[in-house]
């Protein structure tokens, strides 16, 4: 009953930036958790970042300092602002929802999008 839609990615030159939106649909993210999780090849999974609908931040200790996480919770949307992005930083990224207020990187995410590519080259 929820559907995740990113959009935002594309390729980019290492120490420039990009914005992601995520809007979510038949989801009412107050008092509830959103966030931004990557995977590049042959990687494991890795939080990014995430926000509570009451505005609470965490971040990956990899992005901190270079990423922004935001919200607007009446649209149910977040985006990421993606600054002095790195190679390392090539990825899909993906929007996840989660149904309880604790928004930790490393805790159960219920709905998941499809992913957009983000590319860094050097």
């Amino acid at each position: 009953q929820v559907q995740l839609v990113e959009s935002g990615g594309g390729s980019v030159q290492a120490g420039g930036s990009l914005r992601l939106s995520c809007v979510a649909s038949g989801y009412n993210s107050k008092n509830k958790c959103m966030g931004w999780f990557r995977q590049a090849p042959g990687k494991k999974r890795e939080g990014v970042a995430t926000i509570s609908g009451r505005g609470t931040l965490w971040y990956g200790d990899s992005v901190k300092g270079r990423f922004t996480v935001s919200q607007d919770v009446a649209k149910n949307t977040i985006y990421l602002q993606m600054n002095s992005l790195k190679p390392e930083d090539t990825a899909v990224y993906t929007c996840a929802a989660r149904d309880l207020l604790w928004c930790g990187l490393d805790v159960i995410y219920h709905y998941w999008g499809q992913g957009t590519q983000v590319t860094v080259s050097s």
